[in-house]
């Protein structure tokens, strides 16, 4: 089973891992020559990960002609964008299924095998899946909990309106239910997901609507919880009752990811984003304010139809305004049936992958000199796990998301411990232990 695009999918890739196990005995497999079942998660937010969905498929063919008895089934956003096409395109699948559809794998396969014909299924039946998961699983100390679906910004770039349908909120009870369950097995950190998570909106078992800064009051009260994050939030319903959460519950991580996209108002205009350069500003001079040293990480795109030398510009402005300490950033690529996608687009790609390059420098100078700062501090990390840097250190996480390797007990996996930073490296902390919690 493979996941291709974000933490959406990732979640939405283990939930149905889950189900597949509980409702027809499948257990989990990377190798895909011993695989009954292939599943492939998709993402559609980016060409390359859309073009790699039929890349896969044909080497996964090769393999189902040694083994005709395996079936395989793609999902995700390419699903829900294509639909009956992937049929076309690779008639050896057997069953295609949107992001909403997912809890009605099973059933897809049973009638692959009654019919004969592969099943196409990329429907959106708002909220249904979550009442057909299975009990969520922990599998160490942090776990995802997707808390609502879809999205209604229809930003002109973007496919996420069509292939995931508007947005759709899940019950509060049932949001804090799942994290309390996955509490009692363990997880101490939970990351809240939404395409634009915190427009959320929940119906309270009074029937009245909880946003989301409400949530993440609850989600603060929740025993054995030590941590919240989230993401991707929207600075559009970025409102100033989240902004005074950071002042109030210090379970929330200081670390914020808030895409901007484009420093230009011209720009943003263009994509339809709905605020301009200032108004992004002053939603981090105020989280600023509430939560001093908070981590401010973001989206952009380069080479939006139409952008200039003096729109860039204006991005590399707001890029040294805020100061971010990360940011995913990416040369535009036409997405079919978007309105950017008809937009003329004149820049020269060498043009486009310069000004990427410079971004992405001053970012990461913006990061180093962060990641500097913090020499000698003492923070508190959650341990994932052994580190890839050798034989006796482990993988932390801190709470401005870095990850910090450091000497330890194995014993010390799925825990929340006290470390000092000792070294600084371009994309890692290094550390030494201080006190077990």
């Amino acid at each position: 089973m493979r996941s291709f695009g974000c933490q959406m999918n990732d979640y939405d890739t283990g939930r149905l891992s889950d189900l597949l196990r509980d409702a027809q005995s499948y257990e989990r497999t990377e190798n895909l020559e011993e695989a009954d079942l292939v599943v492939i998660n998709t993402c559609s937010i980016r060409e390359k990960a859309q073009e790699k969905v039929f890349s896969d498929l044909g080497r996964i063919r090769e393999v189902k002609k040694e083994r005709p008895e395996m079936r395989i089934a793609v999902g995700g956003c390419v699903a829900s964008q294509e639909g009956e096409n992937i049929l076309k395109r690779a008639p050896w699948v057997d069953v295609v299924f949107g992001p909403q559809t997912l809890h009605r794998v099973p059933e897809l396969l049973d009638e692959r095998t009654r019919t004969g014909r592969a099943q196409v299924d990329v429907s959106f039946p708002e909220i249904e899946k979550f009442d057909h998961l299975p009990t969520p699983e922990a599998h160490g100390a942090t776990a995802f909990v997707s808390i609502m679906e879809g999205c209604s910004k229809y930003c002109s770039y973007c496919v996420v309106p069509y292939t995931r349908g508007e947005e759709i909120s899940r019950p509060l009870v049932d949001v804090l239910v799942e994290i309390a369950q996955l509490a009692d097995q363990g997880v101490k950190e939970v990351t809240l997901l939404g395409q634009n998570v915190n427009a959320y909106r929940g119906v309270t078992p009074e029937g009245d609507t909880a946003d989301f800064a409400l949530l993440l009051d609850y989600v603060g009260q929740i025993d054995g919880i030590e941590r919240i994050r989230y993401t991707t939030s929207h600075p559009r319903e970025f409102t100033q009752r989240i902004i005074d959460c950071y002042e109030r519950n210090p379970k929330l991580v200081s670390h914020v990811h808030l895409p901007v996209q484009s420093g230009s108002d011209r720009v943003l205009a263009a994509m339809k984003r709905g605020y301009t350069a200032l108004e992004y500003k002053s939603i981090v001079r105020r989280l600023k304010k509430a939560r001093p040293g908070i981590s401010i990480a973001t989206d952009i795109i380069v080479g939006f139809p139409g952008e200039t030398a003096e729109d860039f510009e204006e991005t590399m402005k707001l890029v040294e305004d805020v100061g971010f300490d990360a940011s995913f950033s990416f040369v535009f690529s036409p997405r079919p049936g978007t309105p950017a996608a008809r937009l003329p687009d004149d820049t020269p790609y060498e043009v486009k992958i310069e000004r990427l390059q410079r971004l992405q420098a001053a970012i990461d100078a913006h990061a180093q000199r962060i990641s500097e700062s913090m020499l000698g501090n003492l923070e508190r990390v959650l341990v994932l796990g052994p580190a890839r840097r050798g034989e006796g250190y482990l993988m932390a996480r801190t709470d401005n998301n870095r990850i910090v390797n450091f000497p330890g007990s194995p014993e010390l996996i799925n825990r929340m411990v006290t470390v000092r930073i000792t070294e600084v490296y371009p994309h890692s902390l290094g550390g030494e232990l201080v006190q077990e919690d």
